[in-house]
């Protein structure tokens, strides 16, 4: 559980709140890839874990040693939307993964594109940037699908708009596979709701008073955090999505203003 789950989950009311549960990973059902690193960088390392009978289900996570605690963090889980879309990640003859600079032009597409590409699935639905980076994959479906429901949640009473924000956390965390890399990034977003009329108000929702209270607006901006993974190519090809995960971590009322 995050903590913008835990700020949302304590302004529910007390039946509306789900139970906490301890969670725990199966070490027998989990790879870790443990790359060699250079004296000075960040020590951090990958795993994937693996649960259902048939090992259907899959998530990546990264753990990152803090720099001024020395204890280590998890820094990203992500859940794979298909497993068996997962990258054969490279080891050495020791048994050691190999990490790629996300950055790195040597990629079809470097870390800045992929945000980009990404930010696009939820602001234009992949028409501008997001469909010429990646393939049509369940993740980037899922992310157009957002764009497309919810810019049409109000109908003709309201607007929504997506936009590309500064990236809360700008670390991202690759691995050297057999085509490329495995790259496992954050990006953030906004989400702009406003009422198209004089006199019309949002009510926030449920899961929203955490932030915003009971008060109606004519508008409202929220700020969504993600983790995204994607298979990226050396070639020039398109990359895969292979899965993200949003939290809210922040929302204000924008204003009398009725204008996006």
């Amino acid at each position: 559980m995050s903590l913008a789950d835990l700020k949302e989950d304590e302004a529910l009311p007390k039946a509306d709140r789900e139970p906490y549960r301890p969670w725990s990973y199966d070490l027998a059902a989990t790879d870790l890839y443990i790359p060699r690193l250079p004296d000075g960088q960040q020590r951090w390392f990958a795993a994937v874990t693996r649960a259902g009978s048939q090992e259907q289900y899959a998530r990546v996570l990264v753990l990152a040693e803090n720099a001024t605690s020395k204890e280590w963090e998890m820094a990203a889980t992500v859940d794979l939307d298909d497993p068996k879309q997962l990258p054969r990640i490279v080891l050495d003859k020791n048994g050691y993964a190999t990490s790629v600079d996300a950055s790195s032009t040597s990629l079809a597409a470097p870390l800045g594109v992929l945000r980009s590409a990404v930010g696009d699935n939820f602001a234009a639905g992949g028409e501008e940037a997001g469909k010429k980076v990646f393939a049509p994959t369940e993740t980037s479906r899922r992310q157009i699908k957002v764009h497309n429901e919810t810019v049409r949640k109000f109908g003709p009473r309201g607007t929504t708009r997506f936009a590309t924000a500064e990236p809360e956390f700008a670390d991202a965390y690759a691995l050297k596979t057999a085509t490329g890399a495995l790259v496992v990034f954050s990006h953030t977003h906004t989400q702009h709701d406003a009422v198209t009329a004089p006199g019309l108000r949002i009510i926030p929702e449920k899961r929203d008073r955490a932030w915003l209270g009971t008060s109606p607006s004519p508008a409202f901006t929220y700020r969504f955090t993600c983790s995204d993974v994607a298979a990226v190519p050396s070639k020039p090809q398109l990359s895969s999505l292979l899965g993200y995960g949003c939290r809210r971590t922040n929302a204000a009322a924008a204003g009398p203003s009725t204008s996006v």
